[in-house]
């Protein structure tokens, strides 16, 4: 009989072998080379421009693509069965997830650390470039209305939330002072930081901050504003940094509780191909995201992570490695639903959502080392939470970052230079997603979600593909996977398309039909420009 042991230890292996072979393959073709200067050094401004160890890069990088995305989708599609979602998690994790995550990182910084959006510039041309970076700041917009939303009502539901998370900023804004500024050791540093920041989680529950959820909106957009026009150094990075060791924490905890419970497998491998969510095809590829592939994972790549980049031997444990601990993350939070019986899990899912399931899960979990009930609980839904206020602002730096590469262009006037300004695309940024926030509106375009931003995953896995070819490379390796995400996006946007249009909901459906015109409109050019070449 199949346990959970079983999954957790074969997909551990698993992810270990593609990193180790798959990601070394990867590293060859891309032609890794460390006599070459990143942008972080040739571009460096102290701001955005910082060269970063590894170590806390990665922290930064998979605090930033993590967020409530694996743990949420998994959980939800476990409704087609637990083995569906399994097999995608691992072979869209190795061959898909990571090699997009590694490919968008490394081409943006071959391109001076800009967008995904100058990939396509270069390789496709400018009409195709506005059309993506038009797209992508529309869906990070849409991310930051849900996000504020998200976050707000939890703070406003948990206090003891709300101030850790506040305690983290404070935290971080002392943490990027001392090892830059004073320049104390990390090593120090970190140990120091992780027992403050458990510090913070122990205040926050000691002394919750009770506020209403419209308020915290409103904090939490000038709090947003702030963090994306400070140097990177300051709060940013340091945040996520710390943050990034309570999912450390998180998944070994889990990890550990599983090998020692060893709980049995009670969801039926195989829940049908039709469900109230969908058909298992596409339906399943759109719903897992992040634990498998996710576009807005190579908009973090391309934004925020390429600026940063010291050495391009990084890449592979930053941008292939970083994906796979995701997928780990994703397998533990199926495994969180897949010890539970159908009714059980349906009871879940209609009482408390999927973040309350696998935070009772990881705390059933965490107790069987000694921990109590309740506290793991509370602490797995910590983690969670503040990994949402990570998507949150991360999103914003980089909805700022497309903002201005959309508008730039060389010896601009002055009002080129103020849509530039990165005050002014913040400003702009907020606001738009403040107001959709305020309005309530996202709701009504936020099952769009799922297929756009597949969409970008498909994007720029096409935009890496027609780069390798046009230098005569092999692509295959991203080539492939683009056929593929493409094929999924195109069949869950027709099918969005139909379901909206035949029960009235026309919104939708119009939207839906605007993202197929994008994705077939960037095929149609992509092959223009390559016929050009040829």
């Amino acid at each position: 009989m199949i346990n959970g042991l079983t999954l957790i230890i074969v997909s551990s292996l698993l992810f270990f072998a593609g990193y180790m072979i798959y990601g070394r393959y990867l590293a060859k073709k891309f032609g890794l080379d460390d006599t070459q200067q990143t942008p972080a050094y040739t571009l460096r401004d102290g701001v955005d421009y910082v060269p970063t160890k590894p170590i806390v890069l990665l922290g930064h990088h998979f605090a930033s693509i993590a967020g409530a995305a694996p743990i949420i989708g998994p959980i939800t599609a476990a409704v087609f069965g637990w083995g569906p979602v399994y097999l995608w998690i691992i072979i869209g994790g190795i061959f898909m997830g990571a090699v997009h995550d590694f490919a968008a990182l490394i081409a943006s910084v071959r391109h001076k650390a800009q967008s995904i959006g100058k990939v396509i510039e270069e390789q496709i041309g400018p009409f195709g470039k506005k059309l993506f970076l038009i797209f992508a700041w529309s869906t990070l917009i849409l991310v930051l209305a849900a996000f504020l939303v998200i976050v707000a009502r939890t703070f406003a539901a948990q206090p003891e939330v709300a101030t850790a998370s506040a305690l983290f900023i404070l935290l971080a804004l002392v943490f990027g002072v001392a090892i830059y500024r004073l320049k104390l050791n990390l090593l120090a540093g970190t140990v120091i930081g992780v027992i403050l920041l458990l510090l913070c989680v122990y205040l926050g529950l000691h002394f919750p901050l009770q506020l209403g959820t419209a308020p915290w909106i409103w904090i939490l957009m000038a709090y947003i504003f702030i963090a994306s026009v400070v140097p990177v150094w300051v709060l940013l990075q340091p945040r996520d940094y710390l943050n990034s060791f309570l999912l450390y924490f998180l998944l070994i905890g889990a990890f550990v509780g599983i090998v020692v419970a060893n709980p049995e497998i009670k969801l039926e491998i195989y829940g049908g191909f039709s469900q109230d969510i969908g058909y298992l095809f596409p339906i399943l590829f759109v719903t897992v995201a992040c634990g498998a592939i996710s576009g807005f994972h190579s908009l973090v790549a391309s934004g925020t992570t390429s600026k940063q980049l010291a050495k391009e031997s990084h890449v592979k444990p930053i941008g292939y490695g970083a994906m796979l601990i995701e997928s780990l993350l994703a397998v533990i939070a199926l495994v969180t639903v897949a010890v539970l019986t159908r009714q059980e899990y349906q009871q879940f899912m209609v009482q408390g959502g999927p973040v309350n399931l696998f935070a009772n899960g990881v705390g059933n979990f965490m107790s069987k080392l000694g921990l109590p009930l309740e506290t793991g609980i509370s602490f797995a839904a910590l983690a969670v939470s503040a990994f949402a206020l990570t998507t949150l602002d991360t999103g914003t730096r980089l909805a700022r970052f497309t903002f201005q590469e959309f508008f730039a262009q060389k010896g601009g006037d002055k009002q080129q230079k103020l849509l530039t300004n990165r005050f002014f695309g913040t400003l702009v940024s907020v606001v738009a997603g403040g107001a959709l926030a305020l309005s309530g509106h996202w709701k009504a375009i936020w099952p769009l979600f799922g297929a756009a931003n597949q969409l970008l995953a498909a994007l720029a896995l096409l935009a890496v593909t027609i780069w390798l070819g046009n230098q005569n490379k092999t692509n295959w390796f991203v080539r492939y996977p683009m056929y593929f995400m493409y094929i999924m996006t195109l069949c869950a946007l027709l099918l969005l398309i139909w379901k909206n249009a035949k029960n009235g909901h026309y919104f939708i459906a119009l939207c839906a039909l605007l993202l197929l015109g994008v994705s077939i409109s960037m095929i149609y050019h992509a092959v223009k420009a390559l016929k050009k070449k040829k």
